[in-house]
């Protein structure tokens, strides 16, 4: 997985760097604010793709004796720098498309504008392509972070063409402005939804529910399986971590409770591959703390949607 994730990384610099100096040669032959505009998004997807390298890189680290759970939370630090800086630039590209506004001066060569912005968006689909392939195998919050960002690069060159036709061949005076603007807008967006899952994955946020529901139905599968409570589940980078009681017949000895944690084990890491699982066994009839559903309801009765 790590290897993956470090590939998506160095290929996301790779086109960064080669948009960032087609962008500024054209930002600077035309004037365009908001060529400009892509361009400061495109410095800002180098700086990003970059520390998205080493985030991924930090991430696929190994467990150590100071971070027996690994680094993957590095992803969702780094995603939050991304974002950080996603929102200056928007800022800054608000303030100058206002001054641009408050006078106006003349864009020169359109077609450069328009074939620099043609250039940019054929590379940043086949990156967009490469990194959606990534994100399905692996899942990496940074990565996905990182995609956002050449999503929205995407509109934001759609966007520089219509301005730029706009402004020059329709006549349309402050058109290159007010889409710098629009673009600064789409950015703060794009910033404040790359946000909600790395603060997720700080914050220990447990799995959607179906996915929940669905390891719950695979480990009930098990017939020595009694009871399972406790349920507890959280993504650090791009592994999985999960912990649960599960209520076993007390007559067992300890070889035999054994055997079959090591079977569910199995079973469970057959379906959700790279998770790390930690069961502790009750016997049957356990309660730990009576009258706290949050720990004692019963998953399995949960998912036939009996009463716990």
């Amino acid at each position: 997985m790590g290897t993956i994730t470090q590939r998506a990384a160095i290929a996301s610099v790779a086109t960064a760097t080669l948009l960032l100096g087609v962008k500024g040669f054209a930002a600077f032959h035309t004037g365009s604010v908001a060529m400009l505009a892509s361009l400061a998004d495109s410095g800002l997807d180098l700086v990003a793709s970059l520390m998205t390298l080493f985030g991924v890189r930090l991430a696929a680290q190994p467990a150590d004796h100071d971070h027996r759970f690994g680094h993957g939370k590095a992803e969702a630090l780094v995603a939050l720098v991304q974002v950080a800086l996603i929102a200056a630039s928007a800022f800054a590209i608000c303030w100058r498309a206002i001054g641009q506004l408050a006078g106006a001066q003349p864009i020169e060569d359109i077609g450069f504008g328009i074939g620099a912005s043609v250039v940019a968006m054929v590379a940043t689909a086949m990156l967009i392509a490469y990194q959606r392939h990534v994100i399905a195998r692996t899942g990496s919050v940074a990565i996905r972070t990182d995609h956002m960002h050449y999503q929205s690069d995407l509109v934001i060159n759609a966007a520089v063409v219509v301005a730029l036709v706009m402004e020059q061949q329709l006549g349309l005076k402050g058109a290159d402005a007010l889409f710098g603007i629009g673009i600064a807008i789409w950015l703060l967006w794009g910033a404040w939804r790359g946000s909600s899952e790395a603060i997720n994955q700080l914050m220990d946020k447990e799995w959607p529910e179906p996915k929940r529901r669905r390891f719950v139905e695979i480990a009930s599968r098990h017939p020595e399986l009694k009871g399972l409570h406790d349920l507890r589940t959280r993504t650090s980078g791009a592994t999985d971590f999960v912990q649960f009681h599960m209520w076993m017949d007390p007559s067992m000895t300890v070889a035999e409770a054994h055997d079959v944690v090591e079977d569910i084990e199995r079973r469970l890491a057959a379906e959700f591959p790279g998770t790390e699982i930690l069961i502790h066994i009750d016997p049957e009839g356990q309660v730990d703390h009576p009258g706290n559903p949050l720990v004692e309801a019963d998953e399995i009765a949960k998912l036939k949607g009996s009463p716990a």
